[in-house]
Formats: structure tokens, sequence, C-alpha cells
């Protein structure tokens, strides 16, 4: 696969041109990521106005902590991870952290995997945004970005049993809203 070439520099002379001050590569960085890294934010947001806080914080971080990105490993999964944790810290400012709603009133049934299909991606990330902030933040990193239960315990300084608890729950709760959205007959 031939490297990506933004302006005529590949990714590697755009991150060289960076540490130097060159504000036009910054720019050109900054627009090779913006649309997938403002995706990753609104995911992890409540709303569109912190999901734009969440990815100006990032990114100022990113270009600040720049020299230390090794080019061992992917830049945008670097740029990513900057994202997430920033997303993460963001909601542990809030005063509200890890809700806890009973499930008393959801019903022991789930909609199939076919409703989903019906749900535009605006859509689901609206049902997503509209999750508990702990429940949103497991849900995000257990079933988008793959972490696993001891890696989120240890990113969100929760017990593993809370984070499985937490994404039982946010599905459950998934679930109920798109049934409510759709009015499946379960």
């Amino acid at each position: 696969m031939s490297p990506l070439i933004i302006n005529g520099r590949t990714e590697k002379e755009l991150l060289k041109a960076c540490l130097q001050g060159d504000r036009l590569a910054q720019r050109d960085i900054f627009n090779m990521y913006a649309g997938k890294m403002m995706a990753v934010c609104v995911r992890y947001s409540r709303h569109r106005l912190e999901a734009e806080d969440i990815f100006q914080d990032a990114f100022v971080k990113v270009f600040t902590h720049l020299a230390e990105f090794e080019s061992t490993g992917s830049f945008e999964g670097w740029v990513r991870r900057i994202i997430i944790n920033t997303a993460i810290k963001n909601n542990q400012k809030k005063s509200v952290s890890h809700e806890e709603i009973g499930l008393e009133h959801y019903k022991e049934d789930s909609a199939g995997p076919e409703v989903f299909s019906l749900l535009s991606e605006e859509e689901l990330i609206k049902l997503i945004s509209s999750l508990p902030d702990g429940y949103r933040m497991v849900f995000n990193l257990y079933a988008i970005e793959g972490y696993s239960h001891k890696e989120i315990s240890e990113l969100l300084n929760i017990e593993e049993s809370t984070s499985r608890s937490q994404l039982l729950k946010a599905r459950r709760m998934l679930q109920e809203k798109v049934h409510e959205l759709y009015k499946v007959a379960i």
C-alpha cells in the first residue's frame, strides 16, 4: 500500500515538518484526521458541543506532545488513544459519574440483531450518546474500540465486574430504546 500523500508530502514528512513548527503541515495533519476523530468524540459525548470541546482539547494535546510519538506504531492509532483518554478524563471531571440505574423495568426479551440494521449511523450514535456516562464509556470502549474488561477497569478505575455490569445494562438500555423507537413487537 502506498503512503498517503497530502499536498505533495507523506504523513511522515508532514509530522517531521510539524515538529519544526510548520503551520501548514499542522493544518494538513489536522485535516487528515479531523473527520475520523470527531466521530470518536461524538460517540463519547452526550451532545455535539461536548464532543467539540473534547476534540479541541485532544488535538491541542496531539500537537503539544507530538515529539513523544514513536514511529513504531500508527500515528492514527496514537491520535485515537489521545482522543479516547481525553474523553475519559472529561467524563471523570463531571460531577455525575458511573450512574447506577436498576434493570427492573427492562424486559428480558431483546430485539434481534436485524432491528439494529434498520438504524442509520446517525440514529445509532444518537442512541449511544443518550446512555448514562458510565454506560456510554464502557459500551464505546468494549463494543467499538475493542478493549477488554480488564483494560476498561484500569482506564476508568472501576472493577472488572462493574465494567461487565455496565456493558450489560448499556446493551439492554439500547435494546429498549430501539424497541421504543421502532415499536418492534418482541
